[in-house]
């Protein structure tokens, strides 16, 4: 098959060929997850090997000791939407999600804080939110809001059939009547100029358009389609699961083996053996060659090609990546009576923060930042009277000139004098344990450019021009890094496409009606 054949369409999307009999899954990410989970409901056998001890990638698990006990901290997504995407992995067993794993709705979904001092709890129930945006603001920004979110609600709808829930070969797979739908609601136009068509307050601008940094964009330079991220959370609604996020790929995974998916934990796949353009097998840290009719690659693509298959094609040579963060995880004997369990605090610059991030690649002058209290819904994660917090800085990847090695050390100290400075008094003296993480420590983990974001979502790295989840005769990549894109509903989604690949049946969430 030559390069040029992804681009032409041909009615029905490209699959492995040959015996998919066995599957060979590198990764136990939410992706990965989620691809065996359906494999297996397709009577494939289906091995996953996994480098960590549990199953989880970037949705893993710390547990910090301190002498009053354990502190269970998540180390990866701390927000988590669409639980439909969830049921319909555990669907695909016959099972029930409920009967694995425990959500509950987080409200509000975030509480934002502002510098002028004023404060907008964000609520996905539509009268709920009107009434607070017209408290704080006035009754013609709730007006607004009420018409943008019959905007994003469109949005979703022309979006999720034909532009995220389906495997693309072609550019060409999107003219599709939806196409048209779109361009005529403004959905490519630029985020932040459309979200001021409806409400016109810089305080609901910023909590209406702050999504598009999971997208690695600027909300002045991201389309807005992305507003569809907006959609998941401020409509759609914030989820907690029991025991916190890792308890979902525990749950996904302990239903998958009951299933018959086969893991191997703590083993570490070193390249992935080929003949042409055909895997026949995966060789692991320890000398252990495990044959395969099918693979499948979850790690980071880039980091997945270069390092497994020996290559680096022009599709991921070219790409620009996303902002990073440095992470502080702190268990705290600290609690903060005026916090949610989602805050995000925003400094008095906004514009300027992405052009110091993206543009100028520096540490922001002036950070907005995420606080994640996780205790607030799940105090069983702590010791009795703890507490837990997850603190999000964005900063530049590592194509920004920073010596985290010399920078790391510093840039702690300073969030934790900024978080003071934003009212988490006492915040340094509270920390009883903590854990940190920069640019540097996720390119360790394995994210190119240590960037947990992946690549970022520009027009030319979105849909089918996004690297392709399928190469050669029989690798199939998930995750992040290939379509649909970034977020833990993507990733699920990720998860199904590539087992789409394998089984040729479709699948899609978007075509069937689902309940939670």
């Amino acid at each position: 098959m030559n390069a040029l054949s992804r681009w032409i369409p041909s009615g029905t999307p490209r699959t492995v060929t040959g015996a998919t009999d066995n599957v060979v899954i590198v990764g136990a990410g939410l992706a990965g997850l989620s691809a065996a989970m359906r494999l297996a409901g397709a009577g494939r056998t289906v091995t996953v090997i996994e480098r960590e001890s549990v199953p989880g990638g970037r949705a893993g698990r710390l547990n910090l000791t301190s002498p009053e006990g354990v502190f269970r901290i998540d180390t990866g997504p701390t927000v988590l939407t669409m639980p439909d995407l969830i049921a319909d992995c555990f669907d695909c067993l016959g099972e029930e999600m409920s009967d694995w794993l425990t959500l509950e709705p987080v409200a509000p979904l975030y509480r934002s804080f502002y510098p002028d001092g004023s404060v907008l709890d964000v609520h996905s129930n539509v009268d709920e939110m009107a009434a607070e945006i017209e408290k704080v603001i006035g009754p013609g920004e709730a007006a607004g809001y009420r018409r943008y979110v019959d905007f994003v609600s469109k949005l979703y709808k022309y979006e999720m059939k034909d532009f995220i829930d389906r495997n693309i070969d072609s550019p060409l797979d999107l003219l599709t009547p939806d196409l048209a739908k779109l361009v005529a609601i403004g959905g490519f136009r630029k985020l932040a100029p459309k979200v001021r068509e409806y409400m016109k307050d810089p305080r609901t601008e910023r909590i209406f358009s702050f999504q598009a940094m999971y997208a690695g964009l600027s909300p002045y330079d991201a389309l807005a389609i992305y507003a569809v991220i907006a959609y998941m959370d401020s409509v759609a609604g914030v989820f907690f699961p029991k025991g916190g996020m890792h308890a979902l790929p525990e749950a996904m995974a302990k239903a998958a083996e009951k299933h018959g998916v086969t893991f191997m934990y703590d083993t570490t796949v070193t390249s992935v053996e080929t003949s042409g353009n055909r895997a026949v097998a995966v060789h692991t840290s320890t000398g252990e060659r495990i044959e395969a009719d099918t693979v499948v690659l979850n790690p980071d693509l880039p980091v997945a090609y270069r390092d497994l298959l020996g290559q680096e094609p022009w599709s991921v040579r070219r790409l620009n990546y996303s902002p990073s963060c440095f992470l502080l995880l702190a268990g705290s004997s600290a609690k903060y009576t005026k916090t949610a369990h989602h805050n995000i605090h925003f400094g008095k610059s906004w514009s300027g923060v992405f052009d110091e991030l993206i543009d100028q690649r520096r540490l922001m002058s002036d950070p907005s930042i995420l606080v994640t209290n996780p205790t607030y819904s799940d105090p069983s994660l702590a010791p009795a009277g703890k507490e837990i917090y997850y603190v999000l800085f964005p900063t530049p990847n590592l194509d920004a000139d920073i010596d985290w090695r010399v920078e790391a050390p510093r840039y702690r100290d300073h969030m934790v004098e900024m978080l003071e400075k934003r009212g988490y008094i006492g915040f340094g003296d509270a920390i009883e344990v903590e854990s940190t993480t920069s640019p540097l420590d996720w390119q360790a983990r394995g994210m190119e450019r240590g960037a947990p974001f992946a690549a970022a979502h520009s027009f030319l790295q979105t849909g089918p021009f996004r690297p392709s989840n399928l190469w050669g005769e029989n690798v199939v990549f998930t995750g992040s890094g290939t379509q649909p894109g970034v977020g833990v509903p993507m990733v699920l989604i990720s998860g199904r496409l590539a087992a789409e690949r394998i089984t040729g049946v479709d699948r899609s969430y978007s075509s069937r009606a689902r309940r939670v």
